[in-house]
């Protein structure tokens, strides 16, 4: 059956709102035009979509079951036009990240790359390093790490040490590392990040009793609001070190890991992929003081 689109429209409107008044000023056009093409589409069909009222319309069953239907059609149309700009097809890219990347390095660096790339439509998500490339649909992932996940392809973004943080309240009754012993100890998932540092700064490991984030953001959130001491990588937190809601009582660092770009070795990269890995080692590069080749 072949039916018009401009009627399926009209009706969809007018659906939504319950009156073909309202419909026609959506649509820009008069009522009785809109009220036409919904008596067209009922005749071509056989059934009545609407039940008219004294004040206004009612779905019919049938009218019930079409909205839905059709609502969604003509909003994945206009998600498909809204792609296109300039003449020109905008590609989807699905990044996943991880939260404490995604703030403190990738955030502040996304109106620069969507200046610089207009027909990219990027979709961000973030994850607390526990990621499915192909059962999440992502075309890549940003993790934390060694590099080494199984059937993908790794880039090496940056190292990124971690080291205790507090407020500046707790920071002024640490004189040395083993006054963390009296502190509570925020903690991540990775059961082995304060044992390692404790072994970086020649201290015994003192009772680990602090309360377990998922995410490093989280955590962060915690330590700022004095909830204890929390060990993370000062480098994705500048801003609020910058700005005092944390400071960094000791220089002592324990490296177990750093960000990577990872993608399925078994999906072809996608123009907009290449882009953005261009993109990603290049600005890193940058910031490191030295090219890096894409």
């Amino acid at each position: 059956m072949q039916l018009p689109l401009n009627a399926l429209r009209a009706f969809e409107v007018a659906a939504r709102h319950l009156s073909f008044t309202r419909a026609a000023l959506e649509l820009r056009v008069t009522q009785n035009a809109v009220a036409a093409q919904v008596k067209n589409l009922e005749d071509r069909i056989g059934v009545p979509l609407f039940r008219r009222l004294p004040r206004g319309l009612a779905l019919t069953d049938e009218g019930q079951a079409l909205l839905p239907m059709l609502s969604d059609t003509f909003e994945r149309i206009g998600a498909v036009l809204g792609q296109f700009r300039e003449g020109r097809l905008r590609e989807v890219l699905t990044v996943a990240a991880v939260g404490t990347y995604a703030v403190g390095w990738l955030l502040p660096r996304l109106p620069a790359f969507e200046r610089d790339h207009p027909f990219i439509d990027l979709r961000l998500l973030t994850h607390n390093n526990r990621v499915d490339l192909s059962g999440e649909g992502l075309h890549c992932a940003i993790r934390f790490g060694d590099g080494s996940w199984h059937g993908t392809e790794a880039d090496a973004l940056m190292t990124a040490p971690l080291s205790p943080v507090c407020t500046p309240a707790i920071a002024r009754r640490l004189r040395s590392p083993a006054d963390l012993g009296r502190e509570l100890l925020l903690r991540s998932y990775r059961v082995d990040e304060w044992p390692r540092w404790f072994e970086a700064a020649r201290q015994p490991l003192p009772l680990l009793r602090g309360p377990v984030f998922d995410s490093s953001v989280t955590m962060a959130a915690a330590a700022e609001q004095g909830a204890g001491v929390a060990l993370l990588p000062p480098a994705m937190f500048a801003d609020a070190l910058r700005q005092e809601r944390l400071v960094q009582p000791f220089d002592t660092g324990v490296t177990l890991g750093g960000y990577w770009l990872t993608r399925l070795r078994s999906r072809p990269p996608t123009p907009a992929m290449q882009e953005f890995r261009r993109w990603l080692l290049a600005e890193h590069g940058r910031l490191a003081g030295h090219a890096t080749v894409g």
